[in-house]
């Protein structure tokens, strides 16, 4: 079996409302956010190139964070479009011609790890479709325009979804062209593969994996890095 070629899309172009700041660049222990992003994927062994997706006005300080930082793996910075679907097709345009996966990350989880980065692209070297995820831990709800309670859903069949995820790439082509003959815009790339009627495998992640969102999640990232740092 050929060796497979993995191309990481890494999305960094929102635009941070809830943040009140762009949050890539945030410090956090005096380390901007991106930089632990970029490192989990310099680690990971499955992975071969990285794209990134950023502002067109954050271009030049990624550029040097990322030579700071000695990050050898990115390939390519370009800007991203209007919606979070424009951004990820910009990147996957530029990913090598070797490609034979992707994998789509959301910058601002960077406490993402190495370890998870190569579990779910592993899986999906089986599956053709995967996804990093937990079970929700929360009972769940589903409300009316009022906010009435309509039903409780059923926990034990629940995930909380996160990235990466990762498709084939002959699978995610195909699934990206449906999506633009029907004009459709999803904030997940697994929605763009159910679209088409193929299913996503999850991988067990981590609940550390979060999202940095608001100022309130600074303390909590700090605390989990340091935490990871001190157990080296």
């Amino acid at each position: 079996m050929a060796r497979q070629f993995v191309s990481a899309v890494i999305v960094a172009a929102g635009n941070s409302t809830r943040m009140g700041m762009d949050k890539i660049f945030l410090p956090l222990n005096a380390v901007p956010a991106i930089v632990y992003t970029l490192n989990a994927f310099e680690c990971a062994e499955t992975i071969d190139e990285v794209i990134l997706v950023c502002k067109d006005d954050h271009v030049s300080a990624l550029r040097e964070i990322i030579q700071n930082h000695n990050i050898k793996k990115v390939t390519n910075l370009t800007p991203g479009g209007s919606s979070r679907q424009e951004s990820v097709f910009a990147g996957i345009s530029l990913c090598d011609e070797r490609a034979t996966h992707y994998a789509v990350h959301d910058a601002a989880r960077c406490l993402i790890t190495s370890a998870e980065i190569d579990s779910v692209v592993r899986d999906a070297f089986v599956h053709g479709a995967s996804s990093l995820g937990v079970p929700c831990k929360d009972t769940i709800k589903a409300v009316d325009s009022q906010n009435f309670v309509v039903k409780s859903l059923d926990r034990s069949v629940l995930w909380n979804i996160q990235t990466p995820q990762v498709f084939a790439k002959d699978l995610y082509s195909a699934a990206m062209n449906a999506a633009v003959r029907a004009g459709t815009d999803y904030t997940d790339d697994c929605q763009l593969i159910e679209n088409i009627s193929k299913r996503v495998h999850i991988v067990k992640g981590r609940y550390s994996n979060l999202k940095l969102t608001t100022p309130d999640d600074i303390a909590v990232f700090e605390e989990i890095l340091r935490q990871r740092s001190d157990s080296l």
